[in-house]
C-alpha cells in the first residue's frame, strides 16, 4: 500500500472509531497556515463535532433553560473523551498527538483561547463562522459543539473554507438581545471584535442569569434561530 494510501486509510478508520463513538462529525485540517503557538506547534488538526439534542435546542429560541446548560456541559465532557480516544488511536499509529479541551484555557481578560476549534472547523472544511461567530455547519446550523486534536499525523485534509456562506441573513443579529453582532460577513483572518462583541454577549447573559435567580450563565438563542439550525430541527422532527 502506498504512503497516500496507507494515510488515507488511517485517517478513515479514525474516522469510522469516532462516528461509532458518537462523534457528528470529523475533520482532518491542514494548519500550516495558522501561527506555530495557536497549533502546539504541530501541523495537523482533527476537528470533532457532536450534534446538540434537537427538543432541547428548540426549547432555547426565546430564553436559556436548565435542560440547555446540562446539554452544554455534558456535550463538552463527551468531546473530550472523544478527544482522548483519538489521541490514543494517533499515538498508537506512531504519531504525537495533543487533545485541546472543548471549552478550557479561556483568558478571562481577552475571552480568547490558545487553540481555537472554530479555526480547525473552518479549515477543515467542515463549516464557516457566522456573524455571532458561531461555527455554522450545513448539516447542524449552530447546534454543535466541537473539541480538536493536534497532530503530525498525515492525514488527507479537507477543502478550507474561507468565508461566511451567511450572506445577507440577519436572523441571529437581530434575535440576539445583548447587541453583540456587528452584522458582517467573516472572511478568513478578521478579528472576533470586527464580527462580535464577546464581552457583551458574556455581560448580558451573566446580568440575565443575576437578574432572573437562574444561575444559567450562557444564552444560546442564536444557536436555536439561525436558519441552518432551523433546518436540522425541521429535518430531526422538531
Amino acid at each position: 500500500m502506498s504512503d497516500a494510501r496507507a494515510d488515507a486509510a488511517m485517517a478513515e478508520r479514525l474516522r469510522e472509531l469516532l462516528v461509532e463513538r458518537g462523534a457528528a462529525l470529523v475533520g482532518y485540517a491542514d494548519l500550516h497556515q495558522v501561527p506555530s503557538e495557536a497549533r502546539l506547534g504541530l501541523p495537523r488538526g482533527v476537528s470533532i463535532a457532536v450534534a446538540l439534542d434537537p427538543k432541547t435546542i428548540r426549547g432555547i429560541e426565546k430564553a436559556p433553560t436548565a435542560e440547555y446548560f446540562a446539554l452544554y456541559r455534558s456535550a463538552n465532557e463527551f468531546l473530550n473523551e472523544l478527544a482522548a480516544a483519538a489521541v490514543e488511536f494517533l499515538t498508537d499509529c506512531g504519531y504525537r498527538a495533543e487533545a485541546w479541551p472543548s471549552t478550557g484555557g479561556i483568558d478571562q481578560e481577552t475571552l480568547t483561547v490558545q487553540v481555537q476549534h472554530k479555526t480547525l472547523a473552518t479549515r477543515a472544511g467542515l463549516g464557516w463562522i457566522g456573524k455571532m461567530a458561531t461555527l455554522i455547519t450545513p448539516q447542524y446550523g449552530a447546534a454543535q459543539r466541537f473539541v480538536s486534536v493536534l497532530t503530525d499525523a498525515p492525514l488527507p485534509v479537507g477543502e478550507p473554507i474561507d468565508e461566511s456562506r451567511c450572506e445577507d441573513c440577519r436572523v441571529c443579529t437581530e434575535k440576539c438581545p445583548a447587541g453583540a453582532s456587528a452584522g458582517r460577513n467573516w472572511k478568513v483572518g478578521m478579528a472576533r471584535a470586527e464580527i462580535f462583541d464577546a464581552f457583551a454577549c458574556r455581560d448580558w447573559s451573566r446580568a440575565r442569569a443575576e437578574r432572573t435567580g437562574d444561575g444559567i450563565p450562557i444564552c444560546g438563542r442564536c444557536v436555536a434561530v439561525c436558519p441552518h439550525t432551523q433546518g436540522y430541527l425541521e429535518r430531526s422532527g422538531e
